[in-house]
């Protein structure tokens, strides 16, 4: 634009022999030069990022703290670096630094909704001071920042009876505890005093002792992923709930794992079980979860839960869903005599409340998952 008005300024005055506008043209010209000038000391920056913390849950407070240096030999014009989260763009001025110079730069980081976000390497625009001129380039790399979905602190799922110190043992059973279970082979980094030495002369390698936590009740949550029984809320307050459970199963000591509906379009068999005490990894998944018109829903609920569902199984089963039809509560009569205990957990604004919930299932109705998290401390013993 600068360029043009000054063109057509000197164009104009020399057609109309009229010096002022020769004179406005040339002031120009010499605008532009100086603005070329001053462009062509490109800054050569090294930039540095982290999150902090890398994990969040929705609405608390994340940071980016980036270390940028001066790698020039010579001192480098102030630019302004653009950070992109998500949707959102975060200016960071960046002020001149001598040689080899270094600063260090916070600022905060938008963790209003959850998601998994890969933030690319910093966009760093070098402009004149009139911004009549602008160059852009990237330094930096990528970083990950989880914005977990929030949790509302609620009881844990009440399995009945005390907690086993001294039972059964199985290879799925969790590592770490005093429970002999079996021999296995030799991992790098086994503690040497569980090598059984006996046994390893006999074979001819190192075996060393298995010991586990003997196996306790567990608690197996199903999230509905279709896009049926939702809107873009009760989705979002559905995810809190299952999130919710996972942590308070965590927090008790209780392994857990969670299934999505979708599983099963992924992959058409039983999802292995991993039965796990922490819920870092549940929640991860949780981030970046999106619900699918191509999800067949509750009616993969049998599939999803046939390895384990037995009498003798030793688990609870929740269900995390939004509308239900009846099909979907049939299916959980049918199962109710597999597990310890079924809940449903029904998520939305407009959930029907003339649905009957099947005998012996524990039904939990509710608009918000801070609602559902009041109605559960309610009626489920601590």
């Amino acid at each position: 634009m600068v360029v043009m008005s000054a063109v057509v300024l000197l164009l104009a005055g020399t057609w109309a022999d009229y010096p002022e506008l020769i004179a406005l043209g040339l002031a120009g010209v010499a605008t532009l030069l100086v603005a070329a000038g001053w462009m062509l000391v490109r800054p050569r920056l090294r930039a540095v990022r982290e999150t902090s913390p890398q994990r969040v849950a929705e609405g608390a407070r994340a940071y980016g703290v980036v270390t940028v240096t001066n790698t020039a030999g010579r001192r480098s014009p102030p630019v302004v670096a653009t950070e992109t989260v998500g949707n959102d763009r975060i200016n960071v001025p960046l002020p001149s630094l001598e040689a080899g110079g270094s600063v260090r730069m916070m600022y905060a980081l938008p963790t209003g909704r959850r998601g998994r976000y890969v933030i690319p390497p910093f966009e760093v625009d070098h402009t004149d001071p009139l911004r009549l001129l602008r160059s852009g380039g990237s330094c930096g790399g990528h970083s990950i920042l989880y914005v977990h979905p929030r949790v509302h602190t609620v009881v844990p799922m009440s399995f009945g009876g005390p907690r086993e110190m001294e039972g059964p043992t199985s290879s799925s059973s969790p590592q770490g505890g005093v429970t002999f279970h079996s021999l296995r082979d030799y991992h790098p980094g086994d503690n040497w005093r569980r090598i059984h030495w006996k046994s390893s002369a006999r074979v001819g390698k190192l075996l060393v002792r298995h010991n586990v936590v003997p196996d306790e009740p567990r608690h197996l949550i199903i999230l509905d992923t279709s896009d049926g029984p939702y809107d873009d809320a009760s989705f979002e307050h559905a995810v809190r709930v299952a999130a919710s459970l996972c942590v308070a199963a965590d927090r008790a000591g209780y392994p857990v794992t969670l299934r999505r509906t979708s599983d099963w379009a992924v992959a058409p068999e039983p999802p292995d079980s991993q039965w796990d005490n922490g819920a870092t990894a549940t929640l991860d998944l949780l981030s970046s979860l999106e619900r699918s018109s191509q999800d067949r829903g509750l009616l993969t609920l049998t599939d999803l839960v046939r390895d384990v569902a037995s009498p003798d199984s030793g688990v609870a089963l929740s269900v995390v869903t939004g509308e239900v039809e009846p099909e979907h509560l049939e299916l959980l009569t049918t199962m109710r005599s597999c597990f310890l205990t079924v809940s449903l957990i029904r998520i939305g604004e407009k959930i029907s409340r003339s649905v009957t919930t099947p005998a012996g299932v524990l039904a939990v109705n509710a608009r918000t998952s801070s609602d559902f998290a009041a109605q559960w401390n309610l009626v489920v013993p601590p």
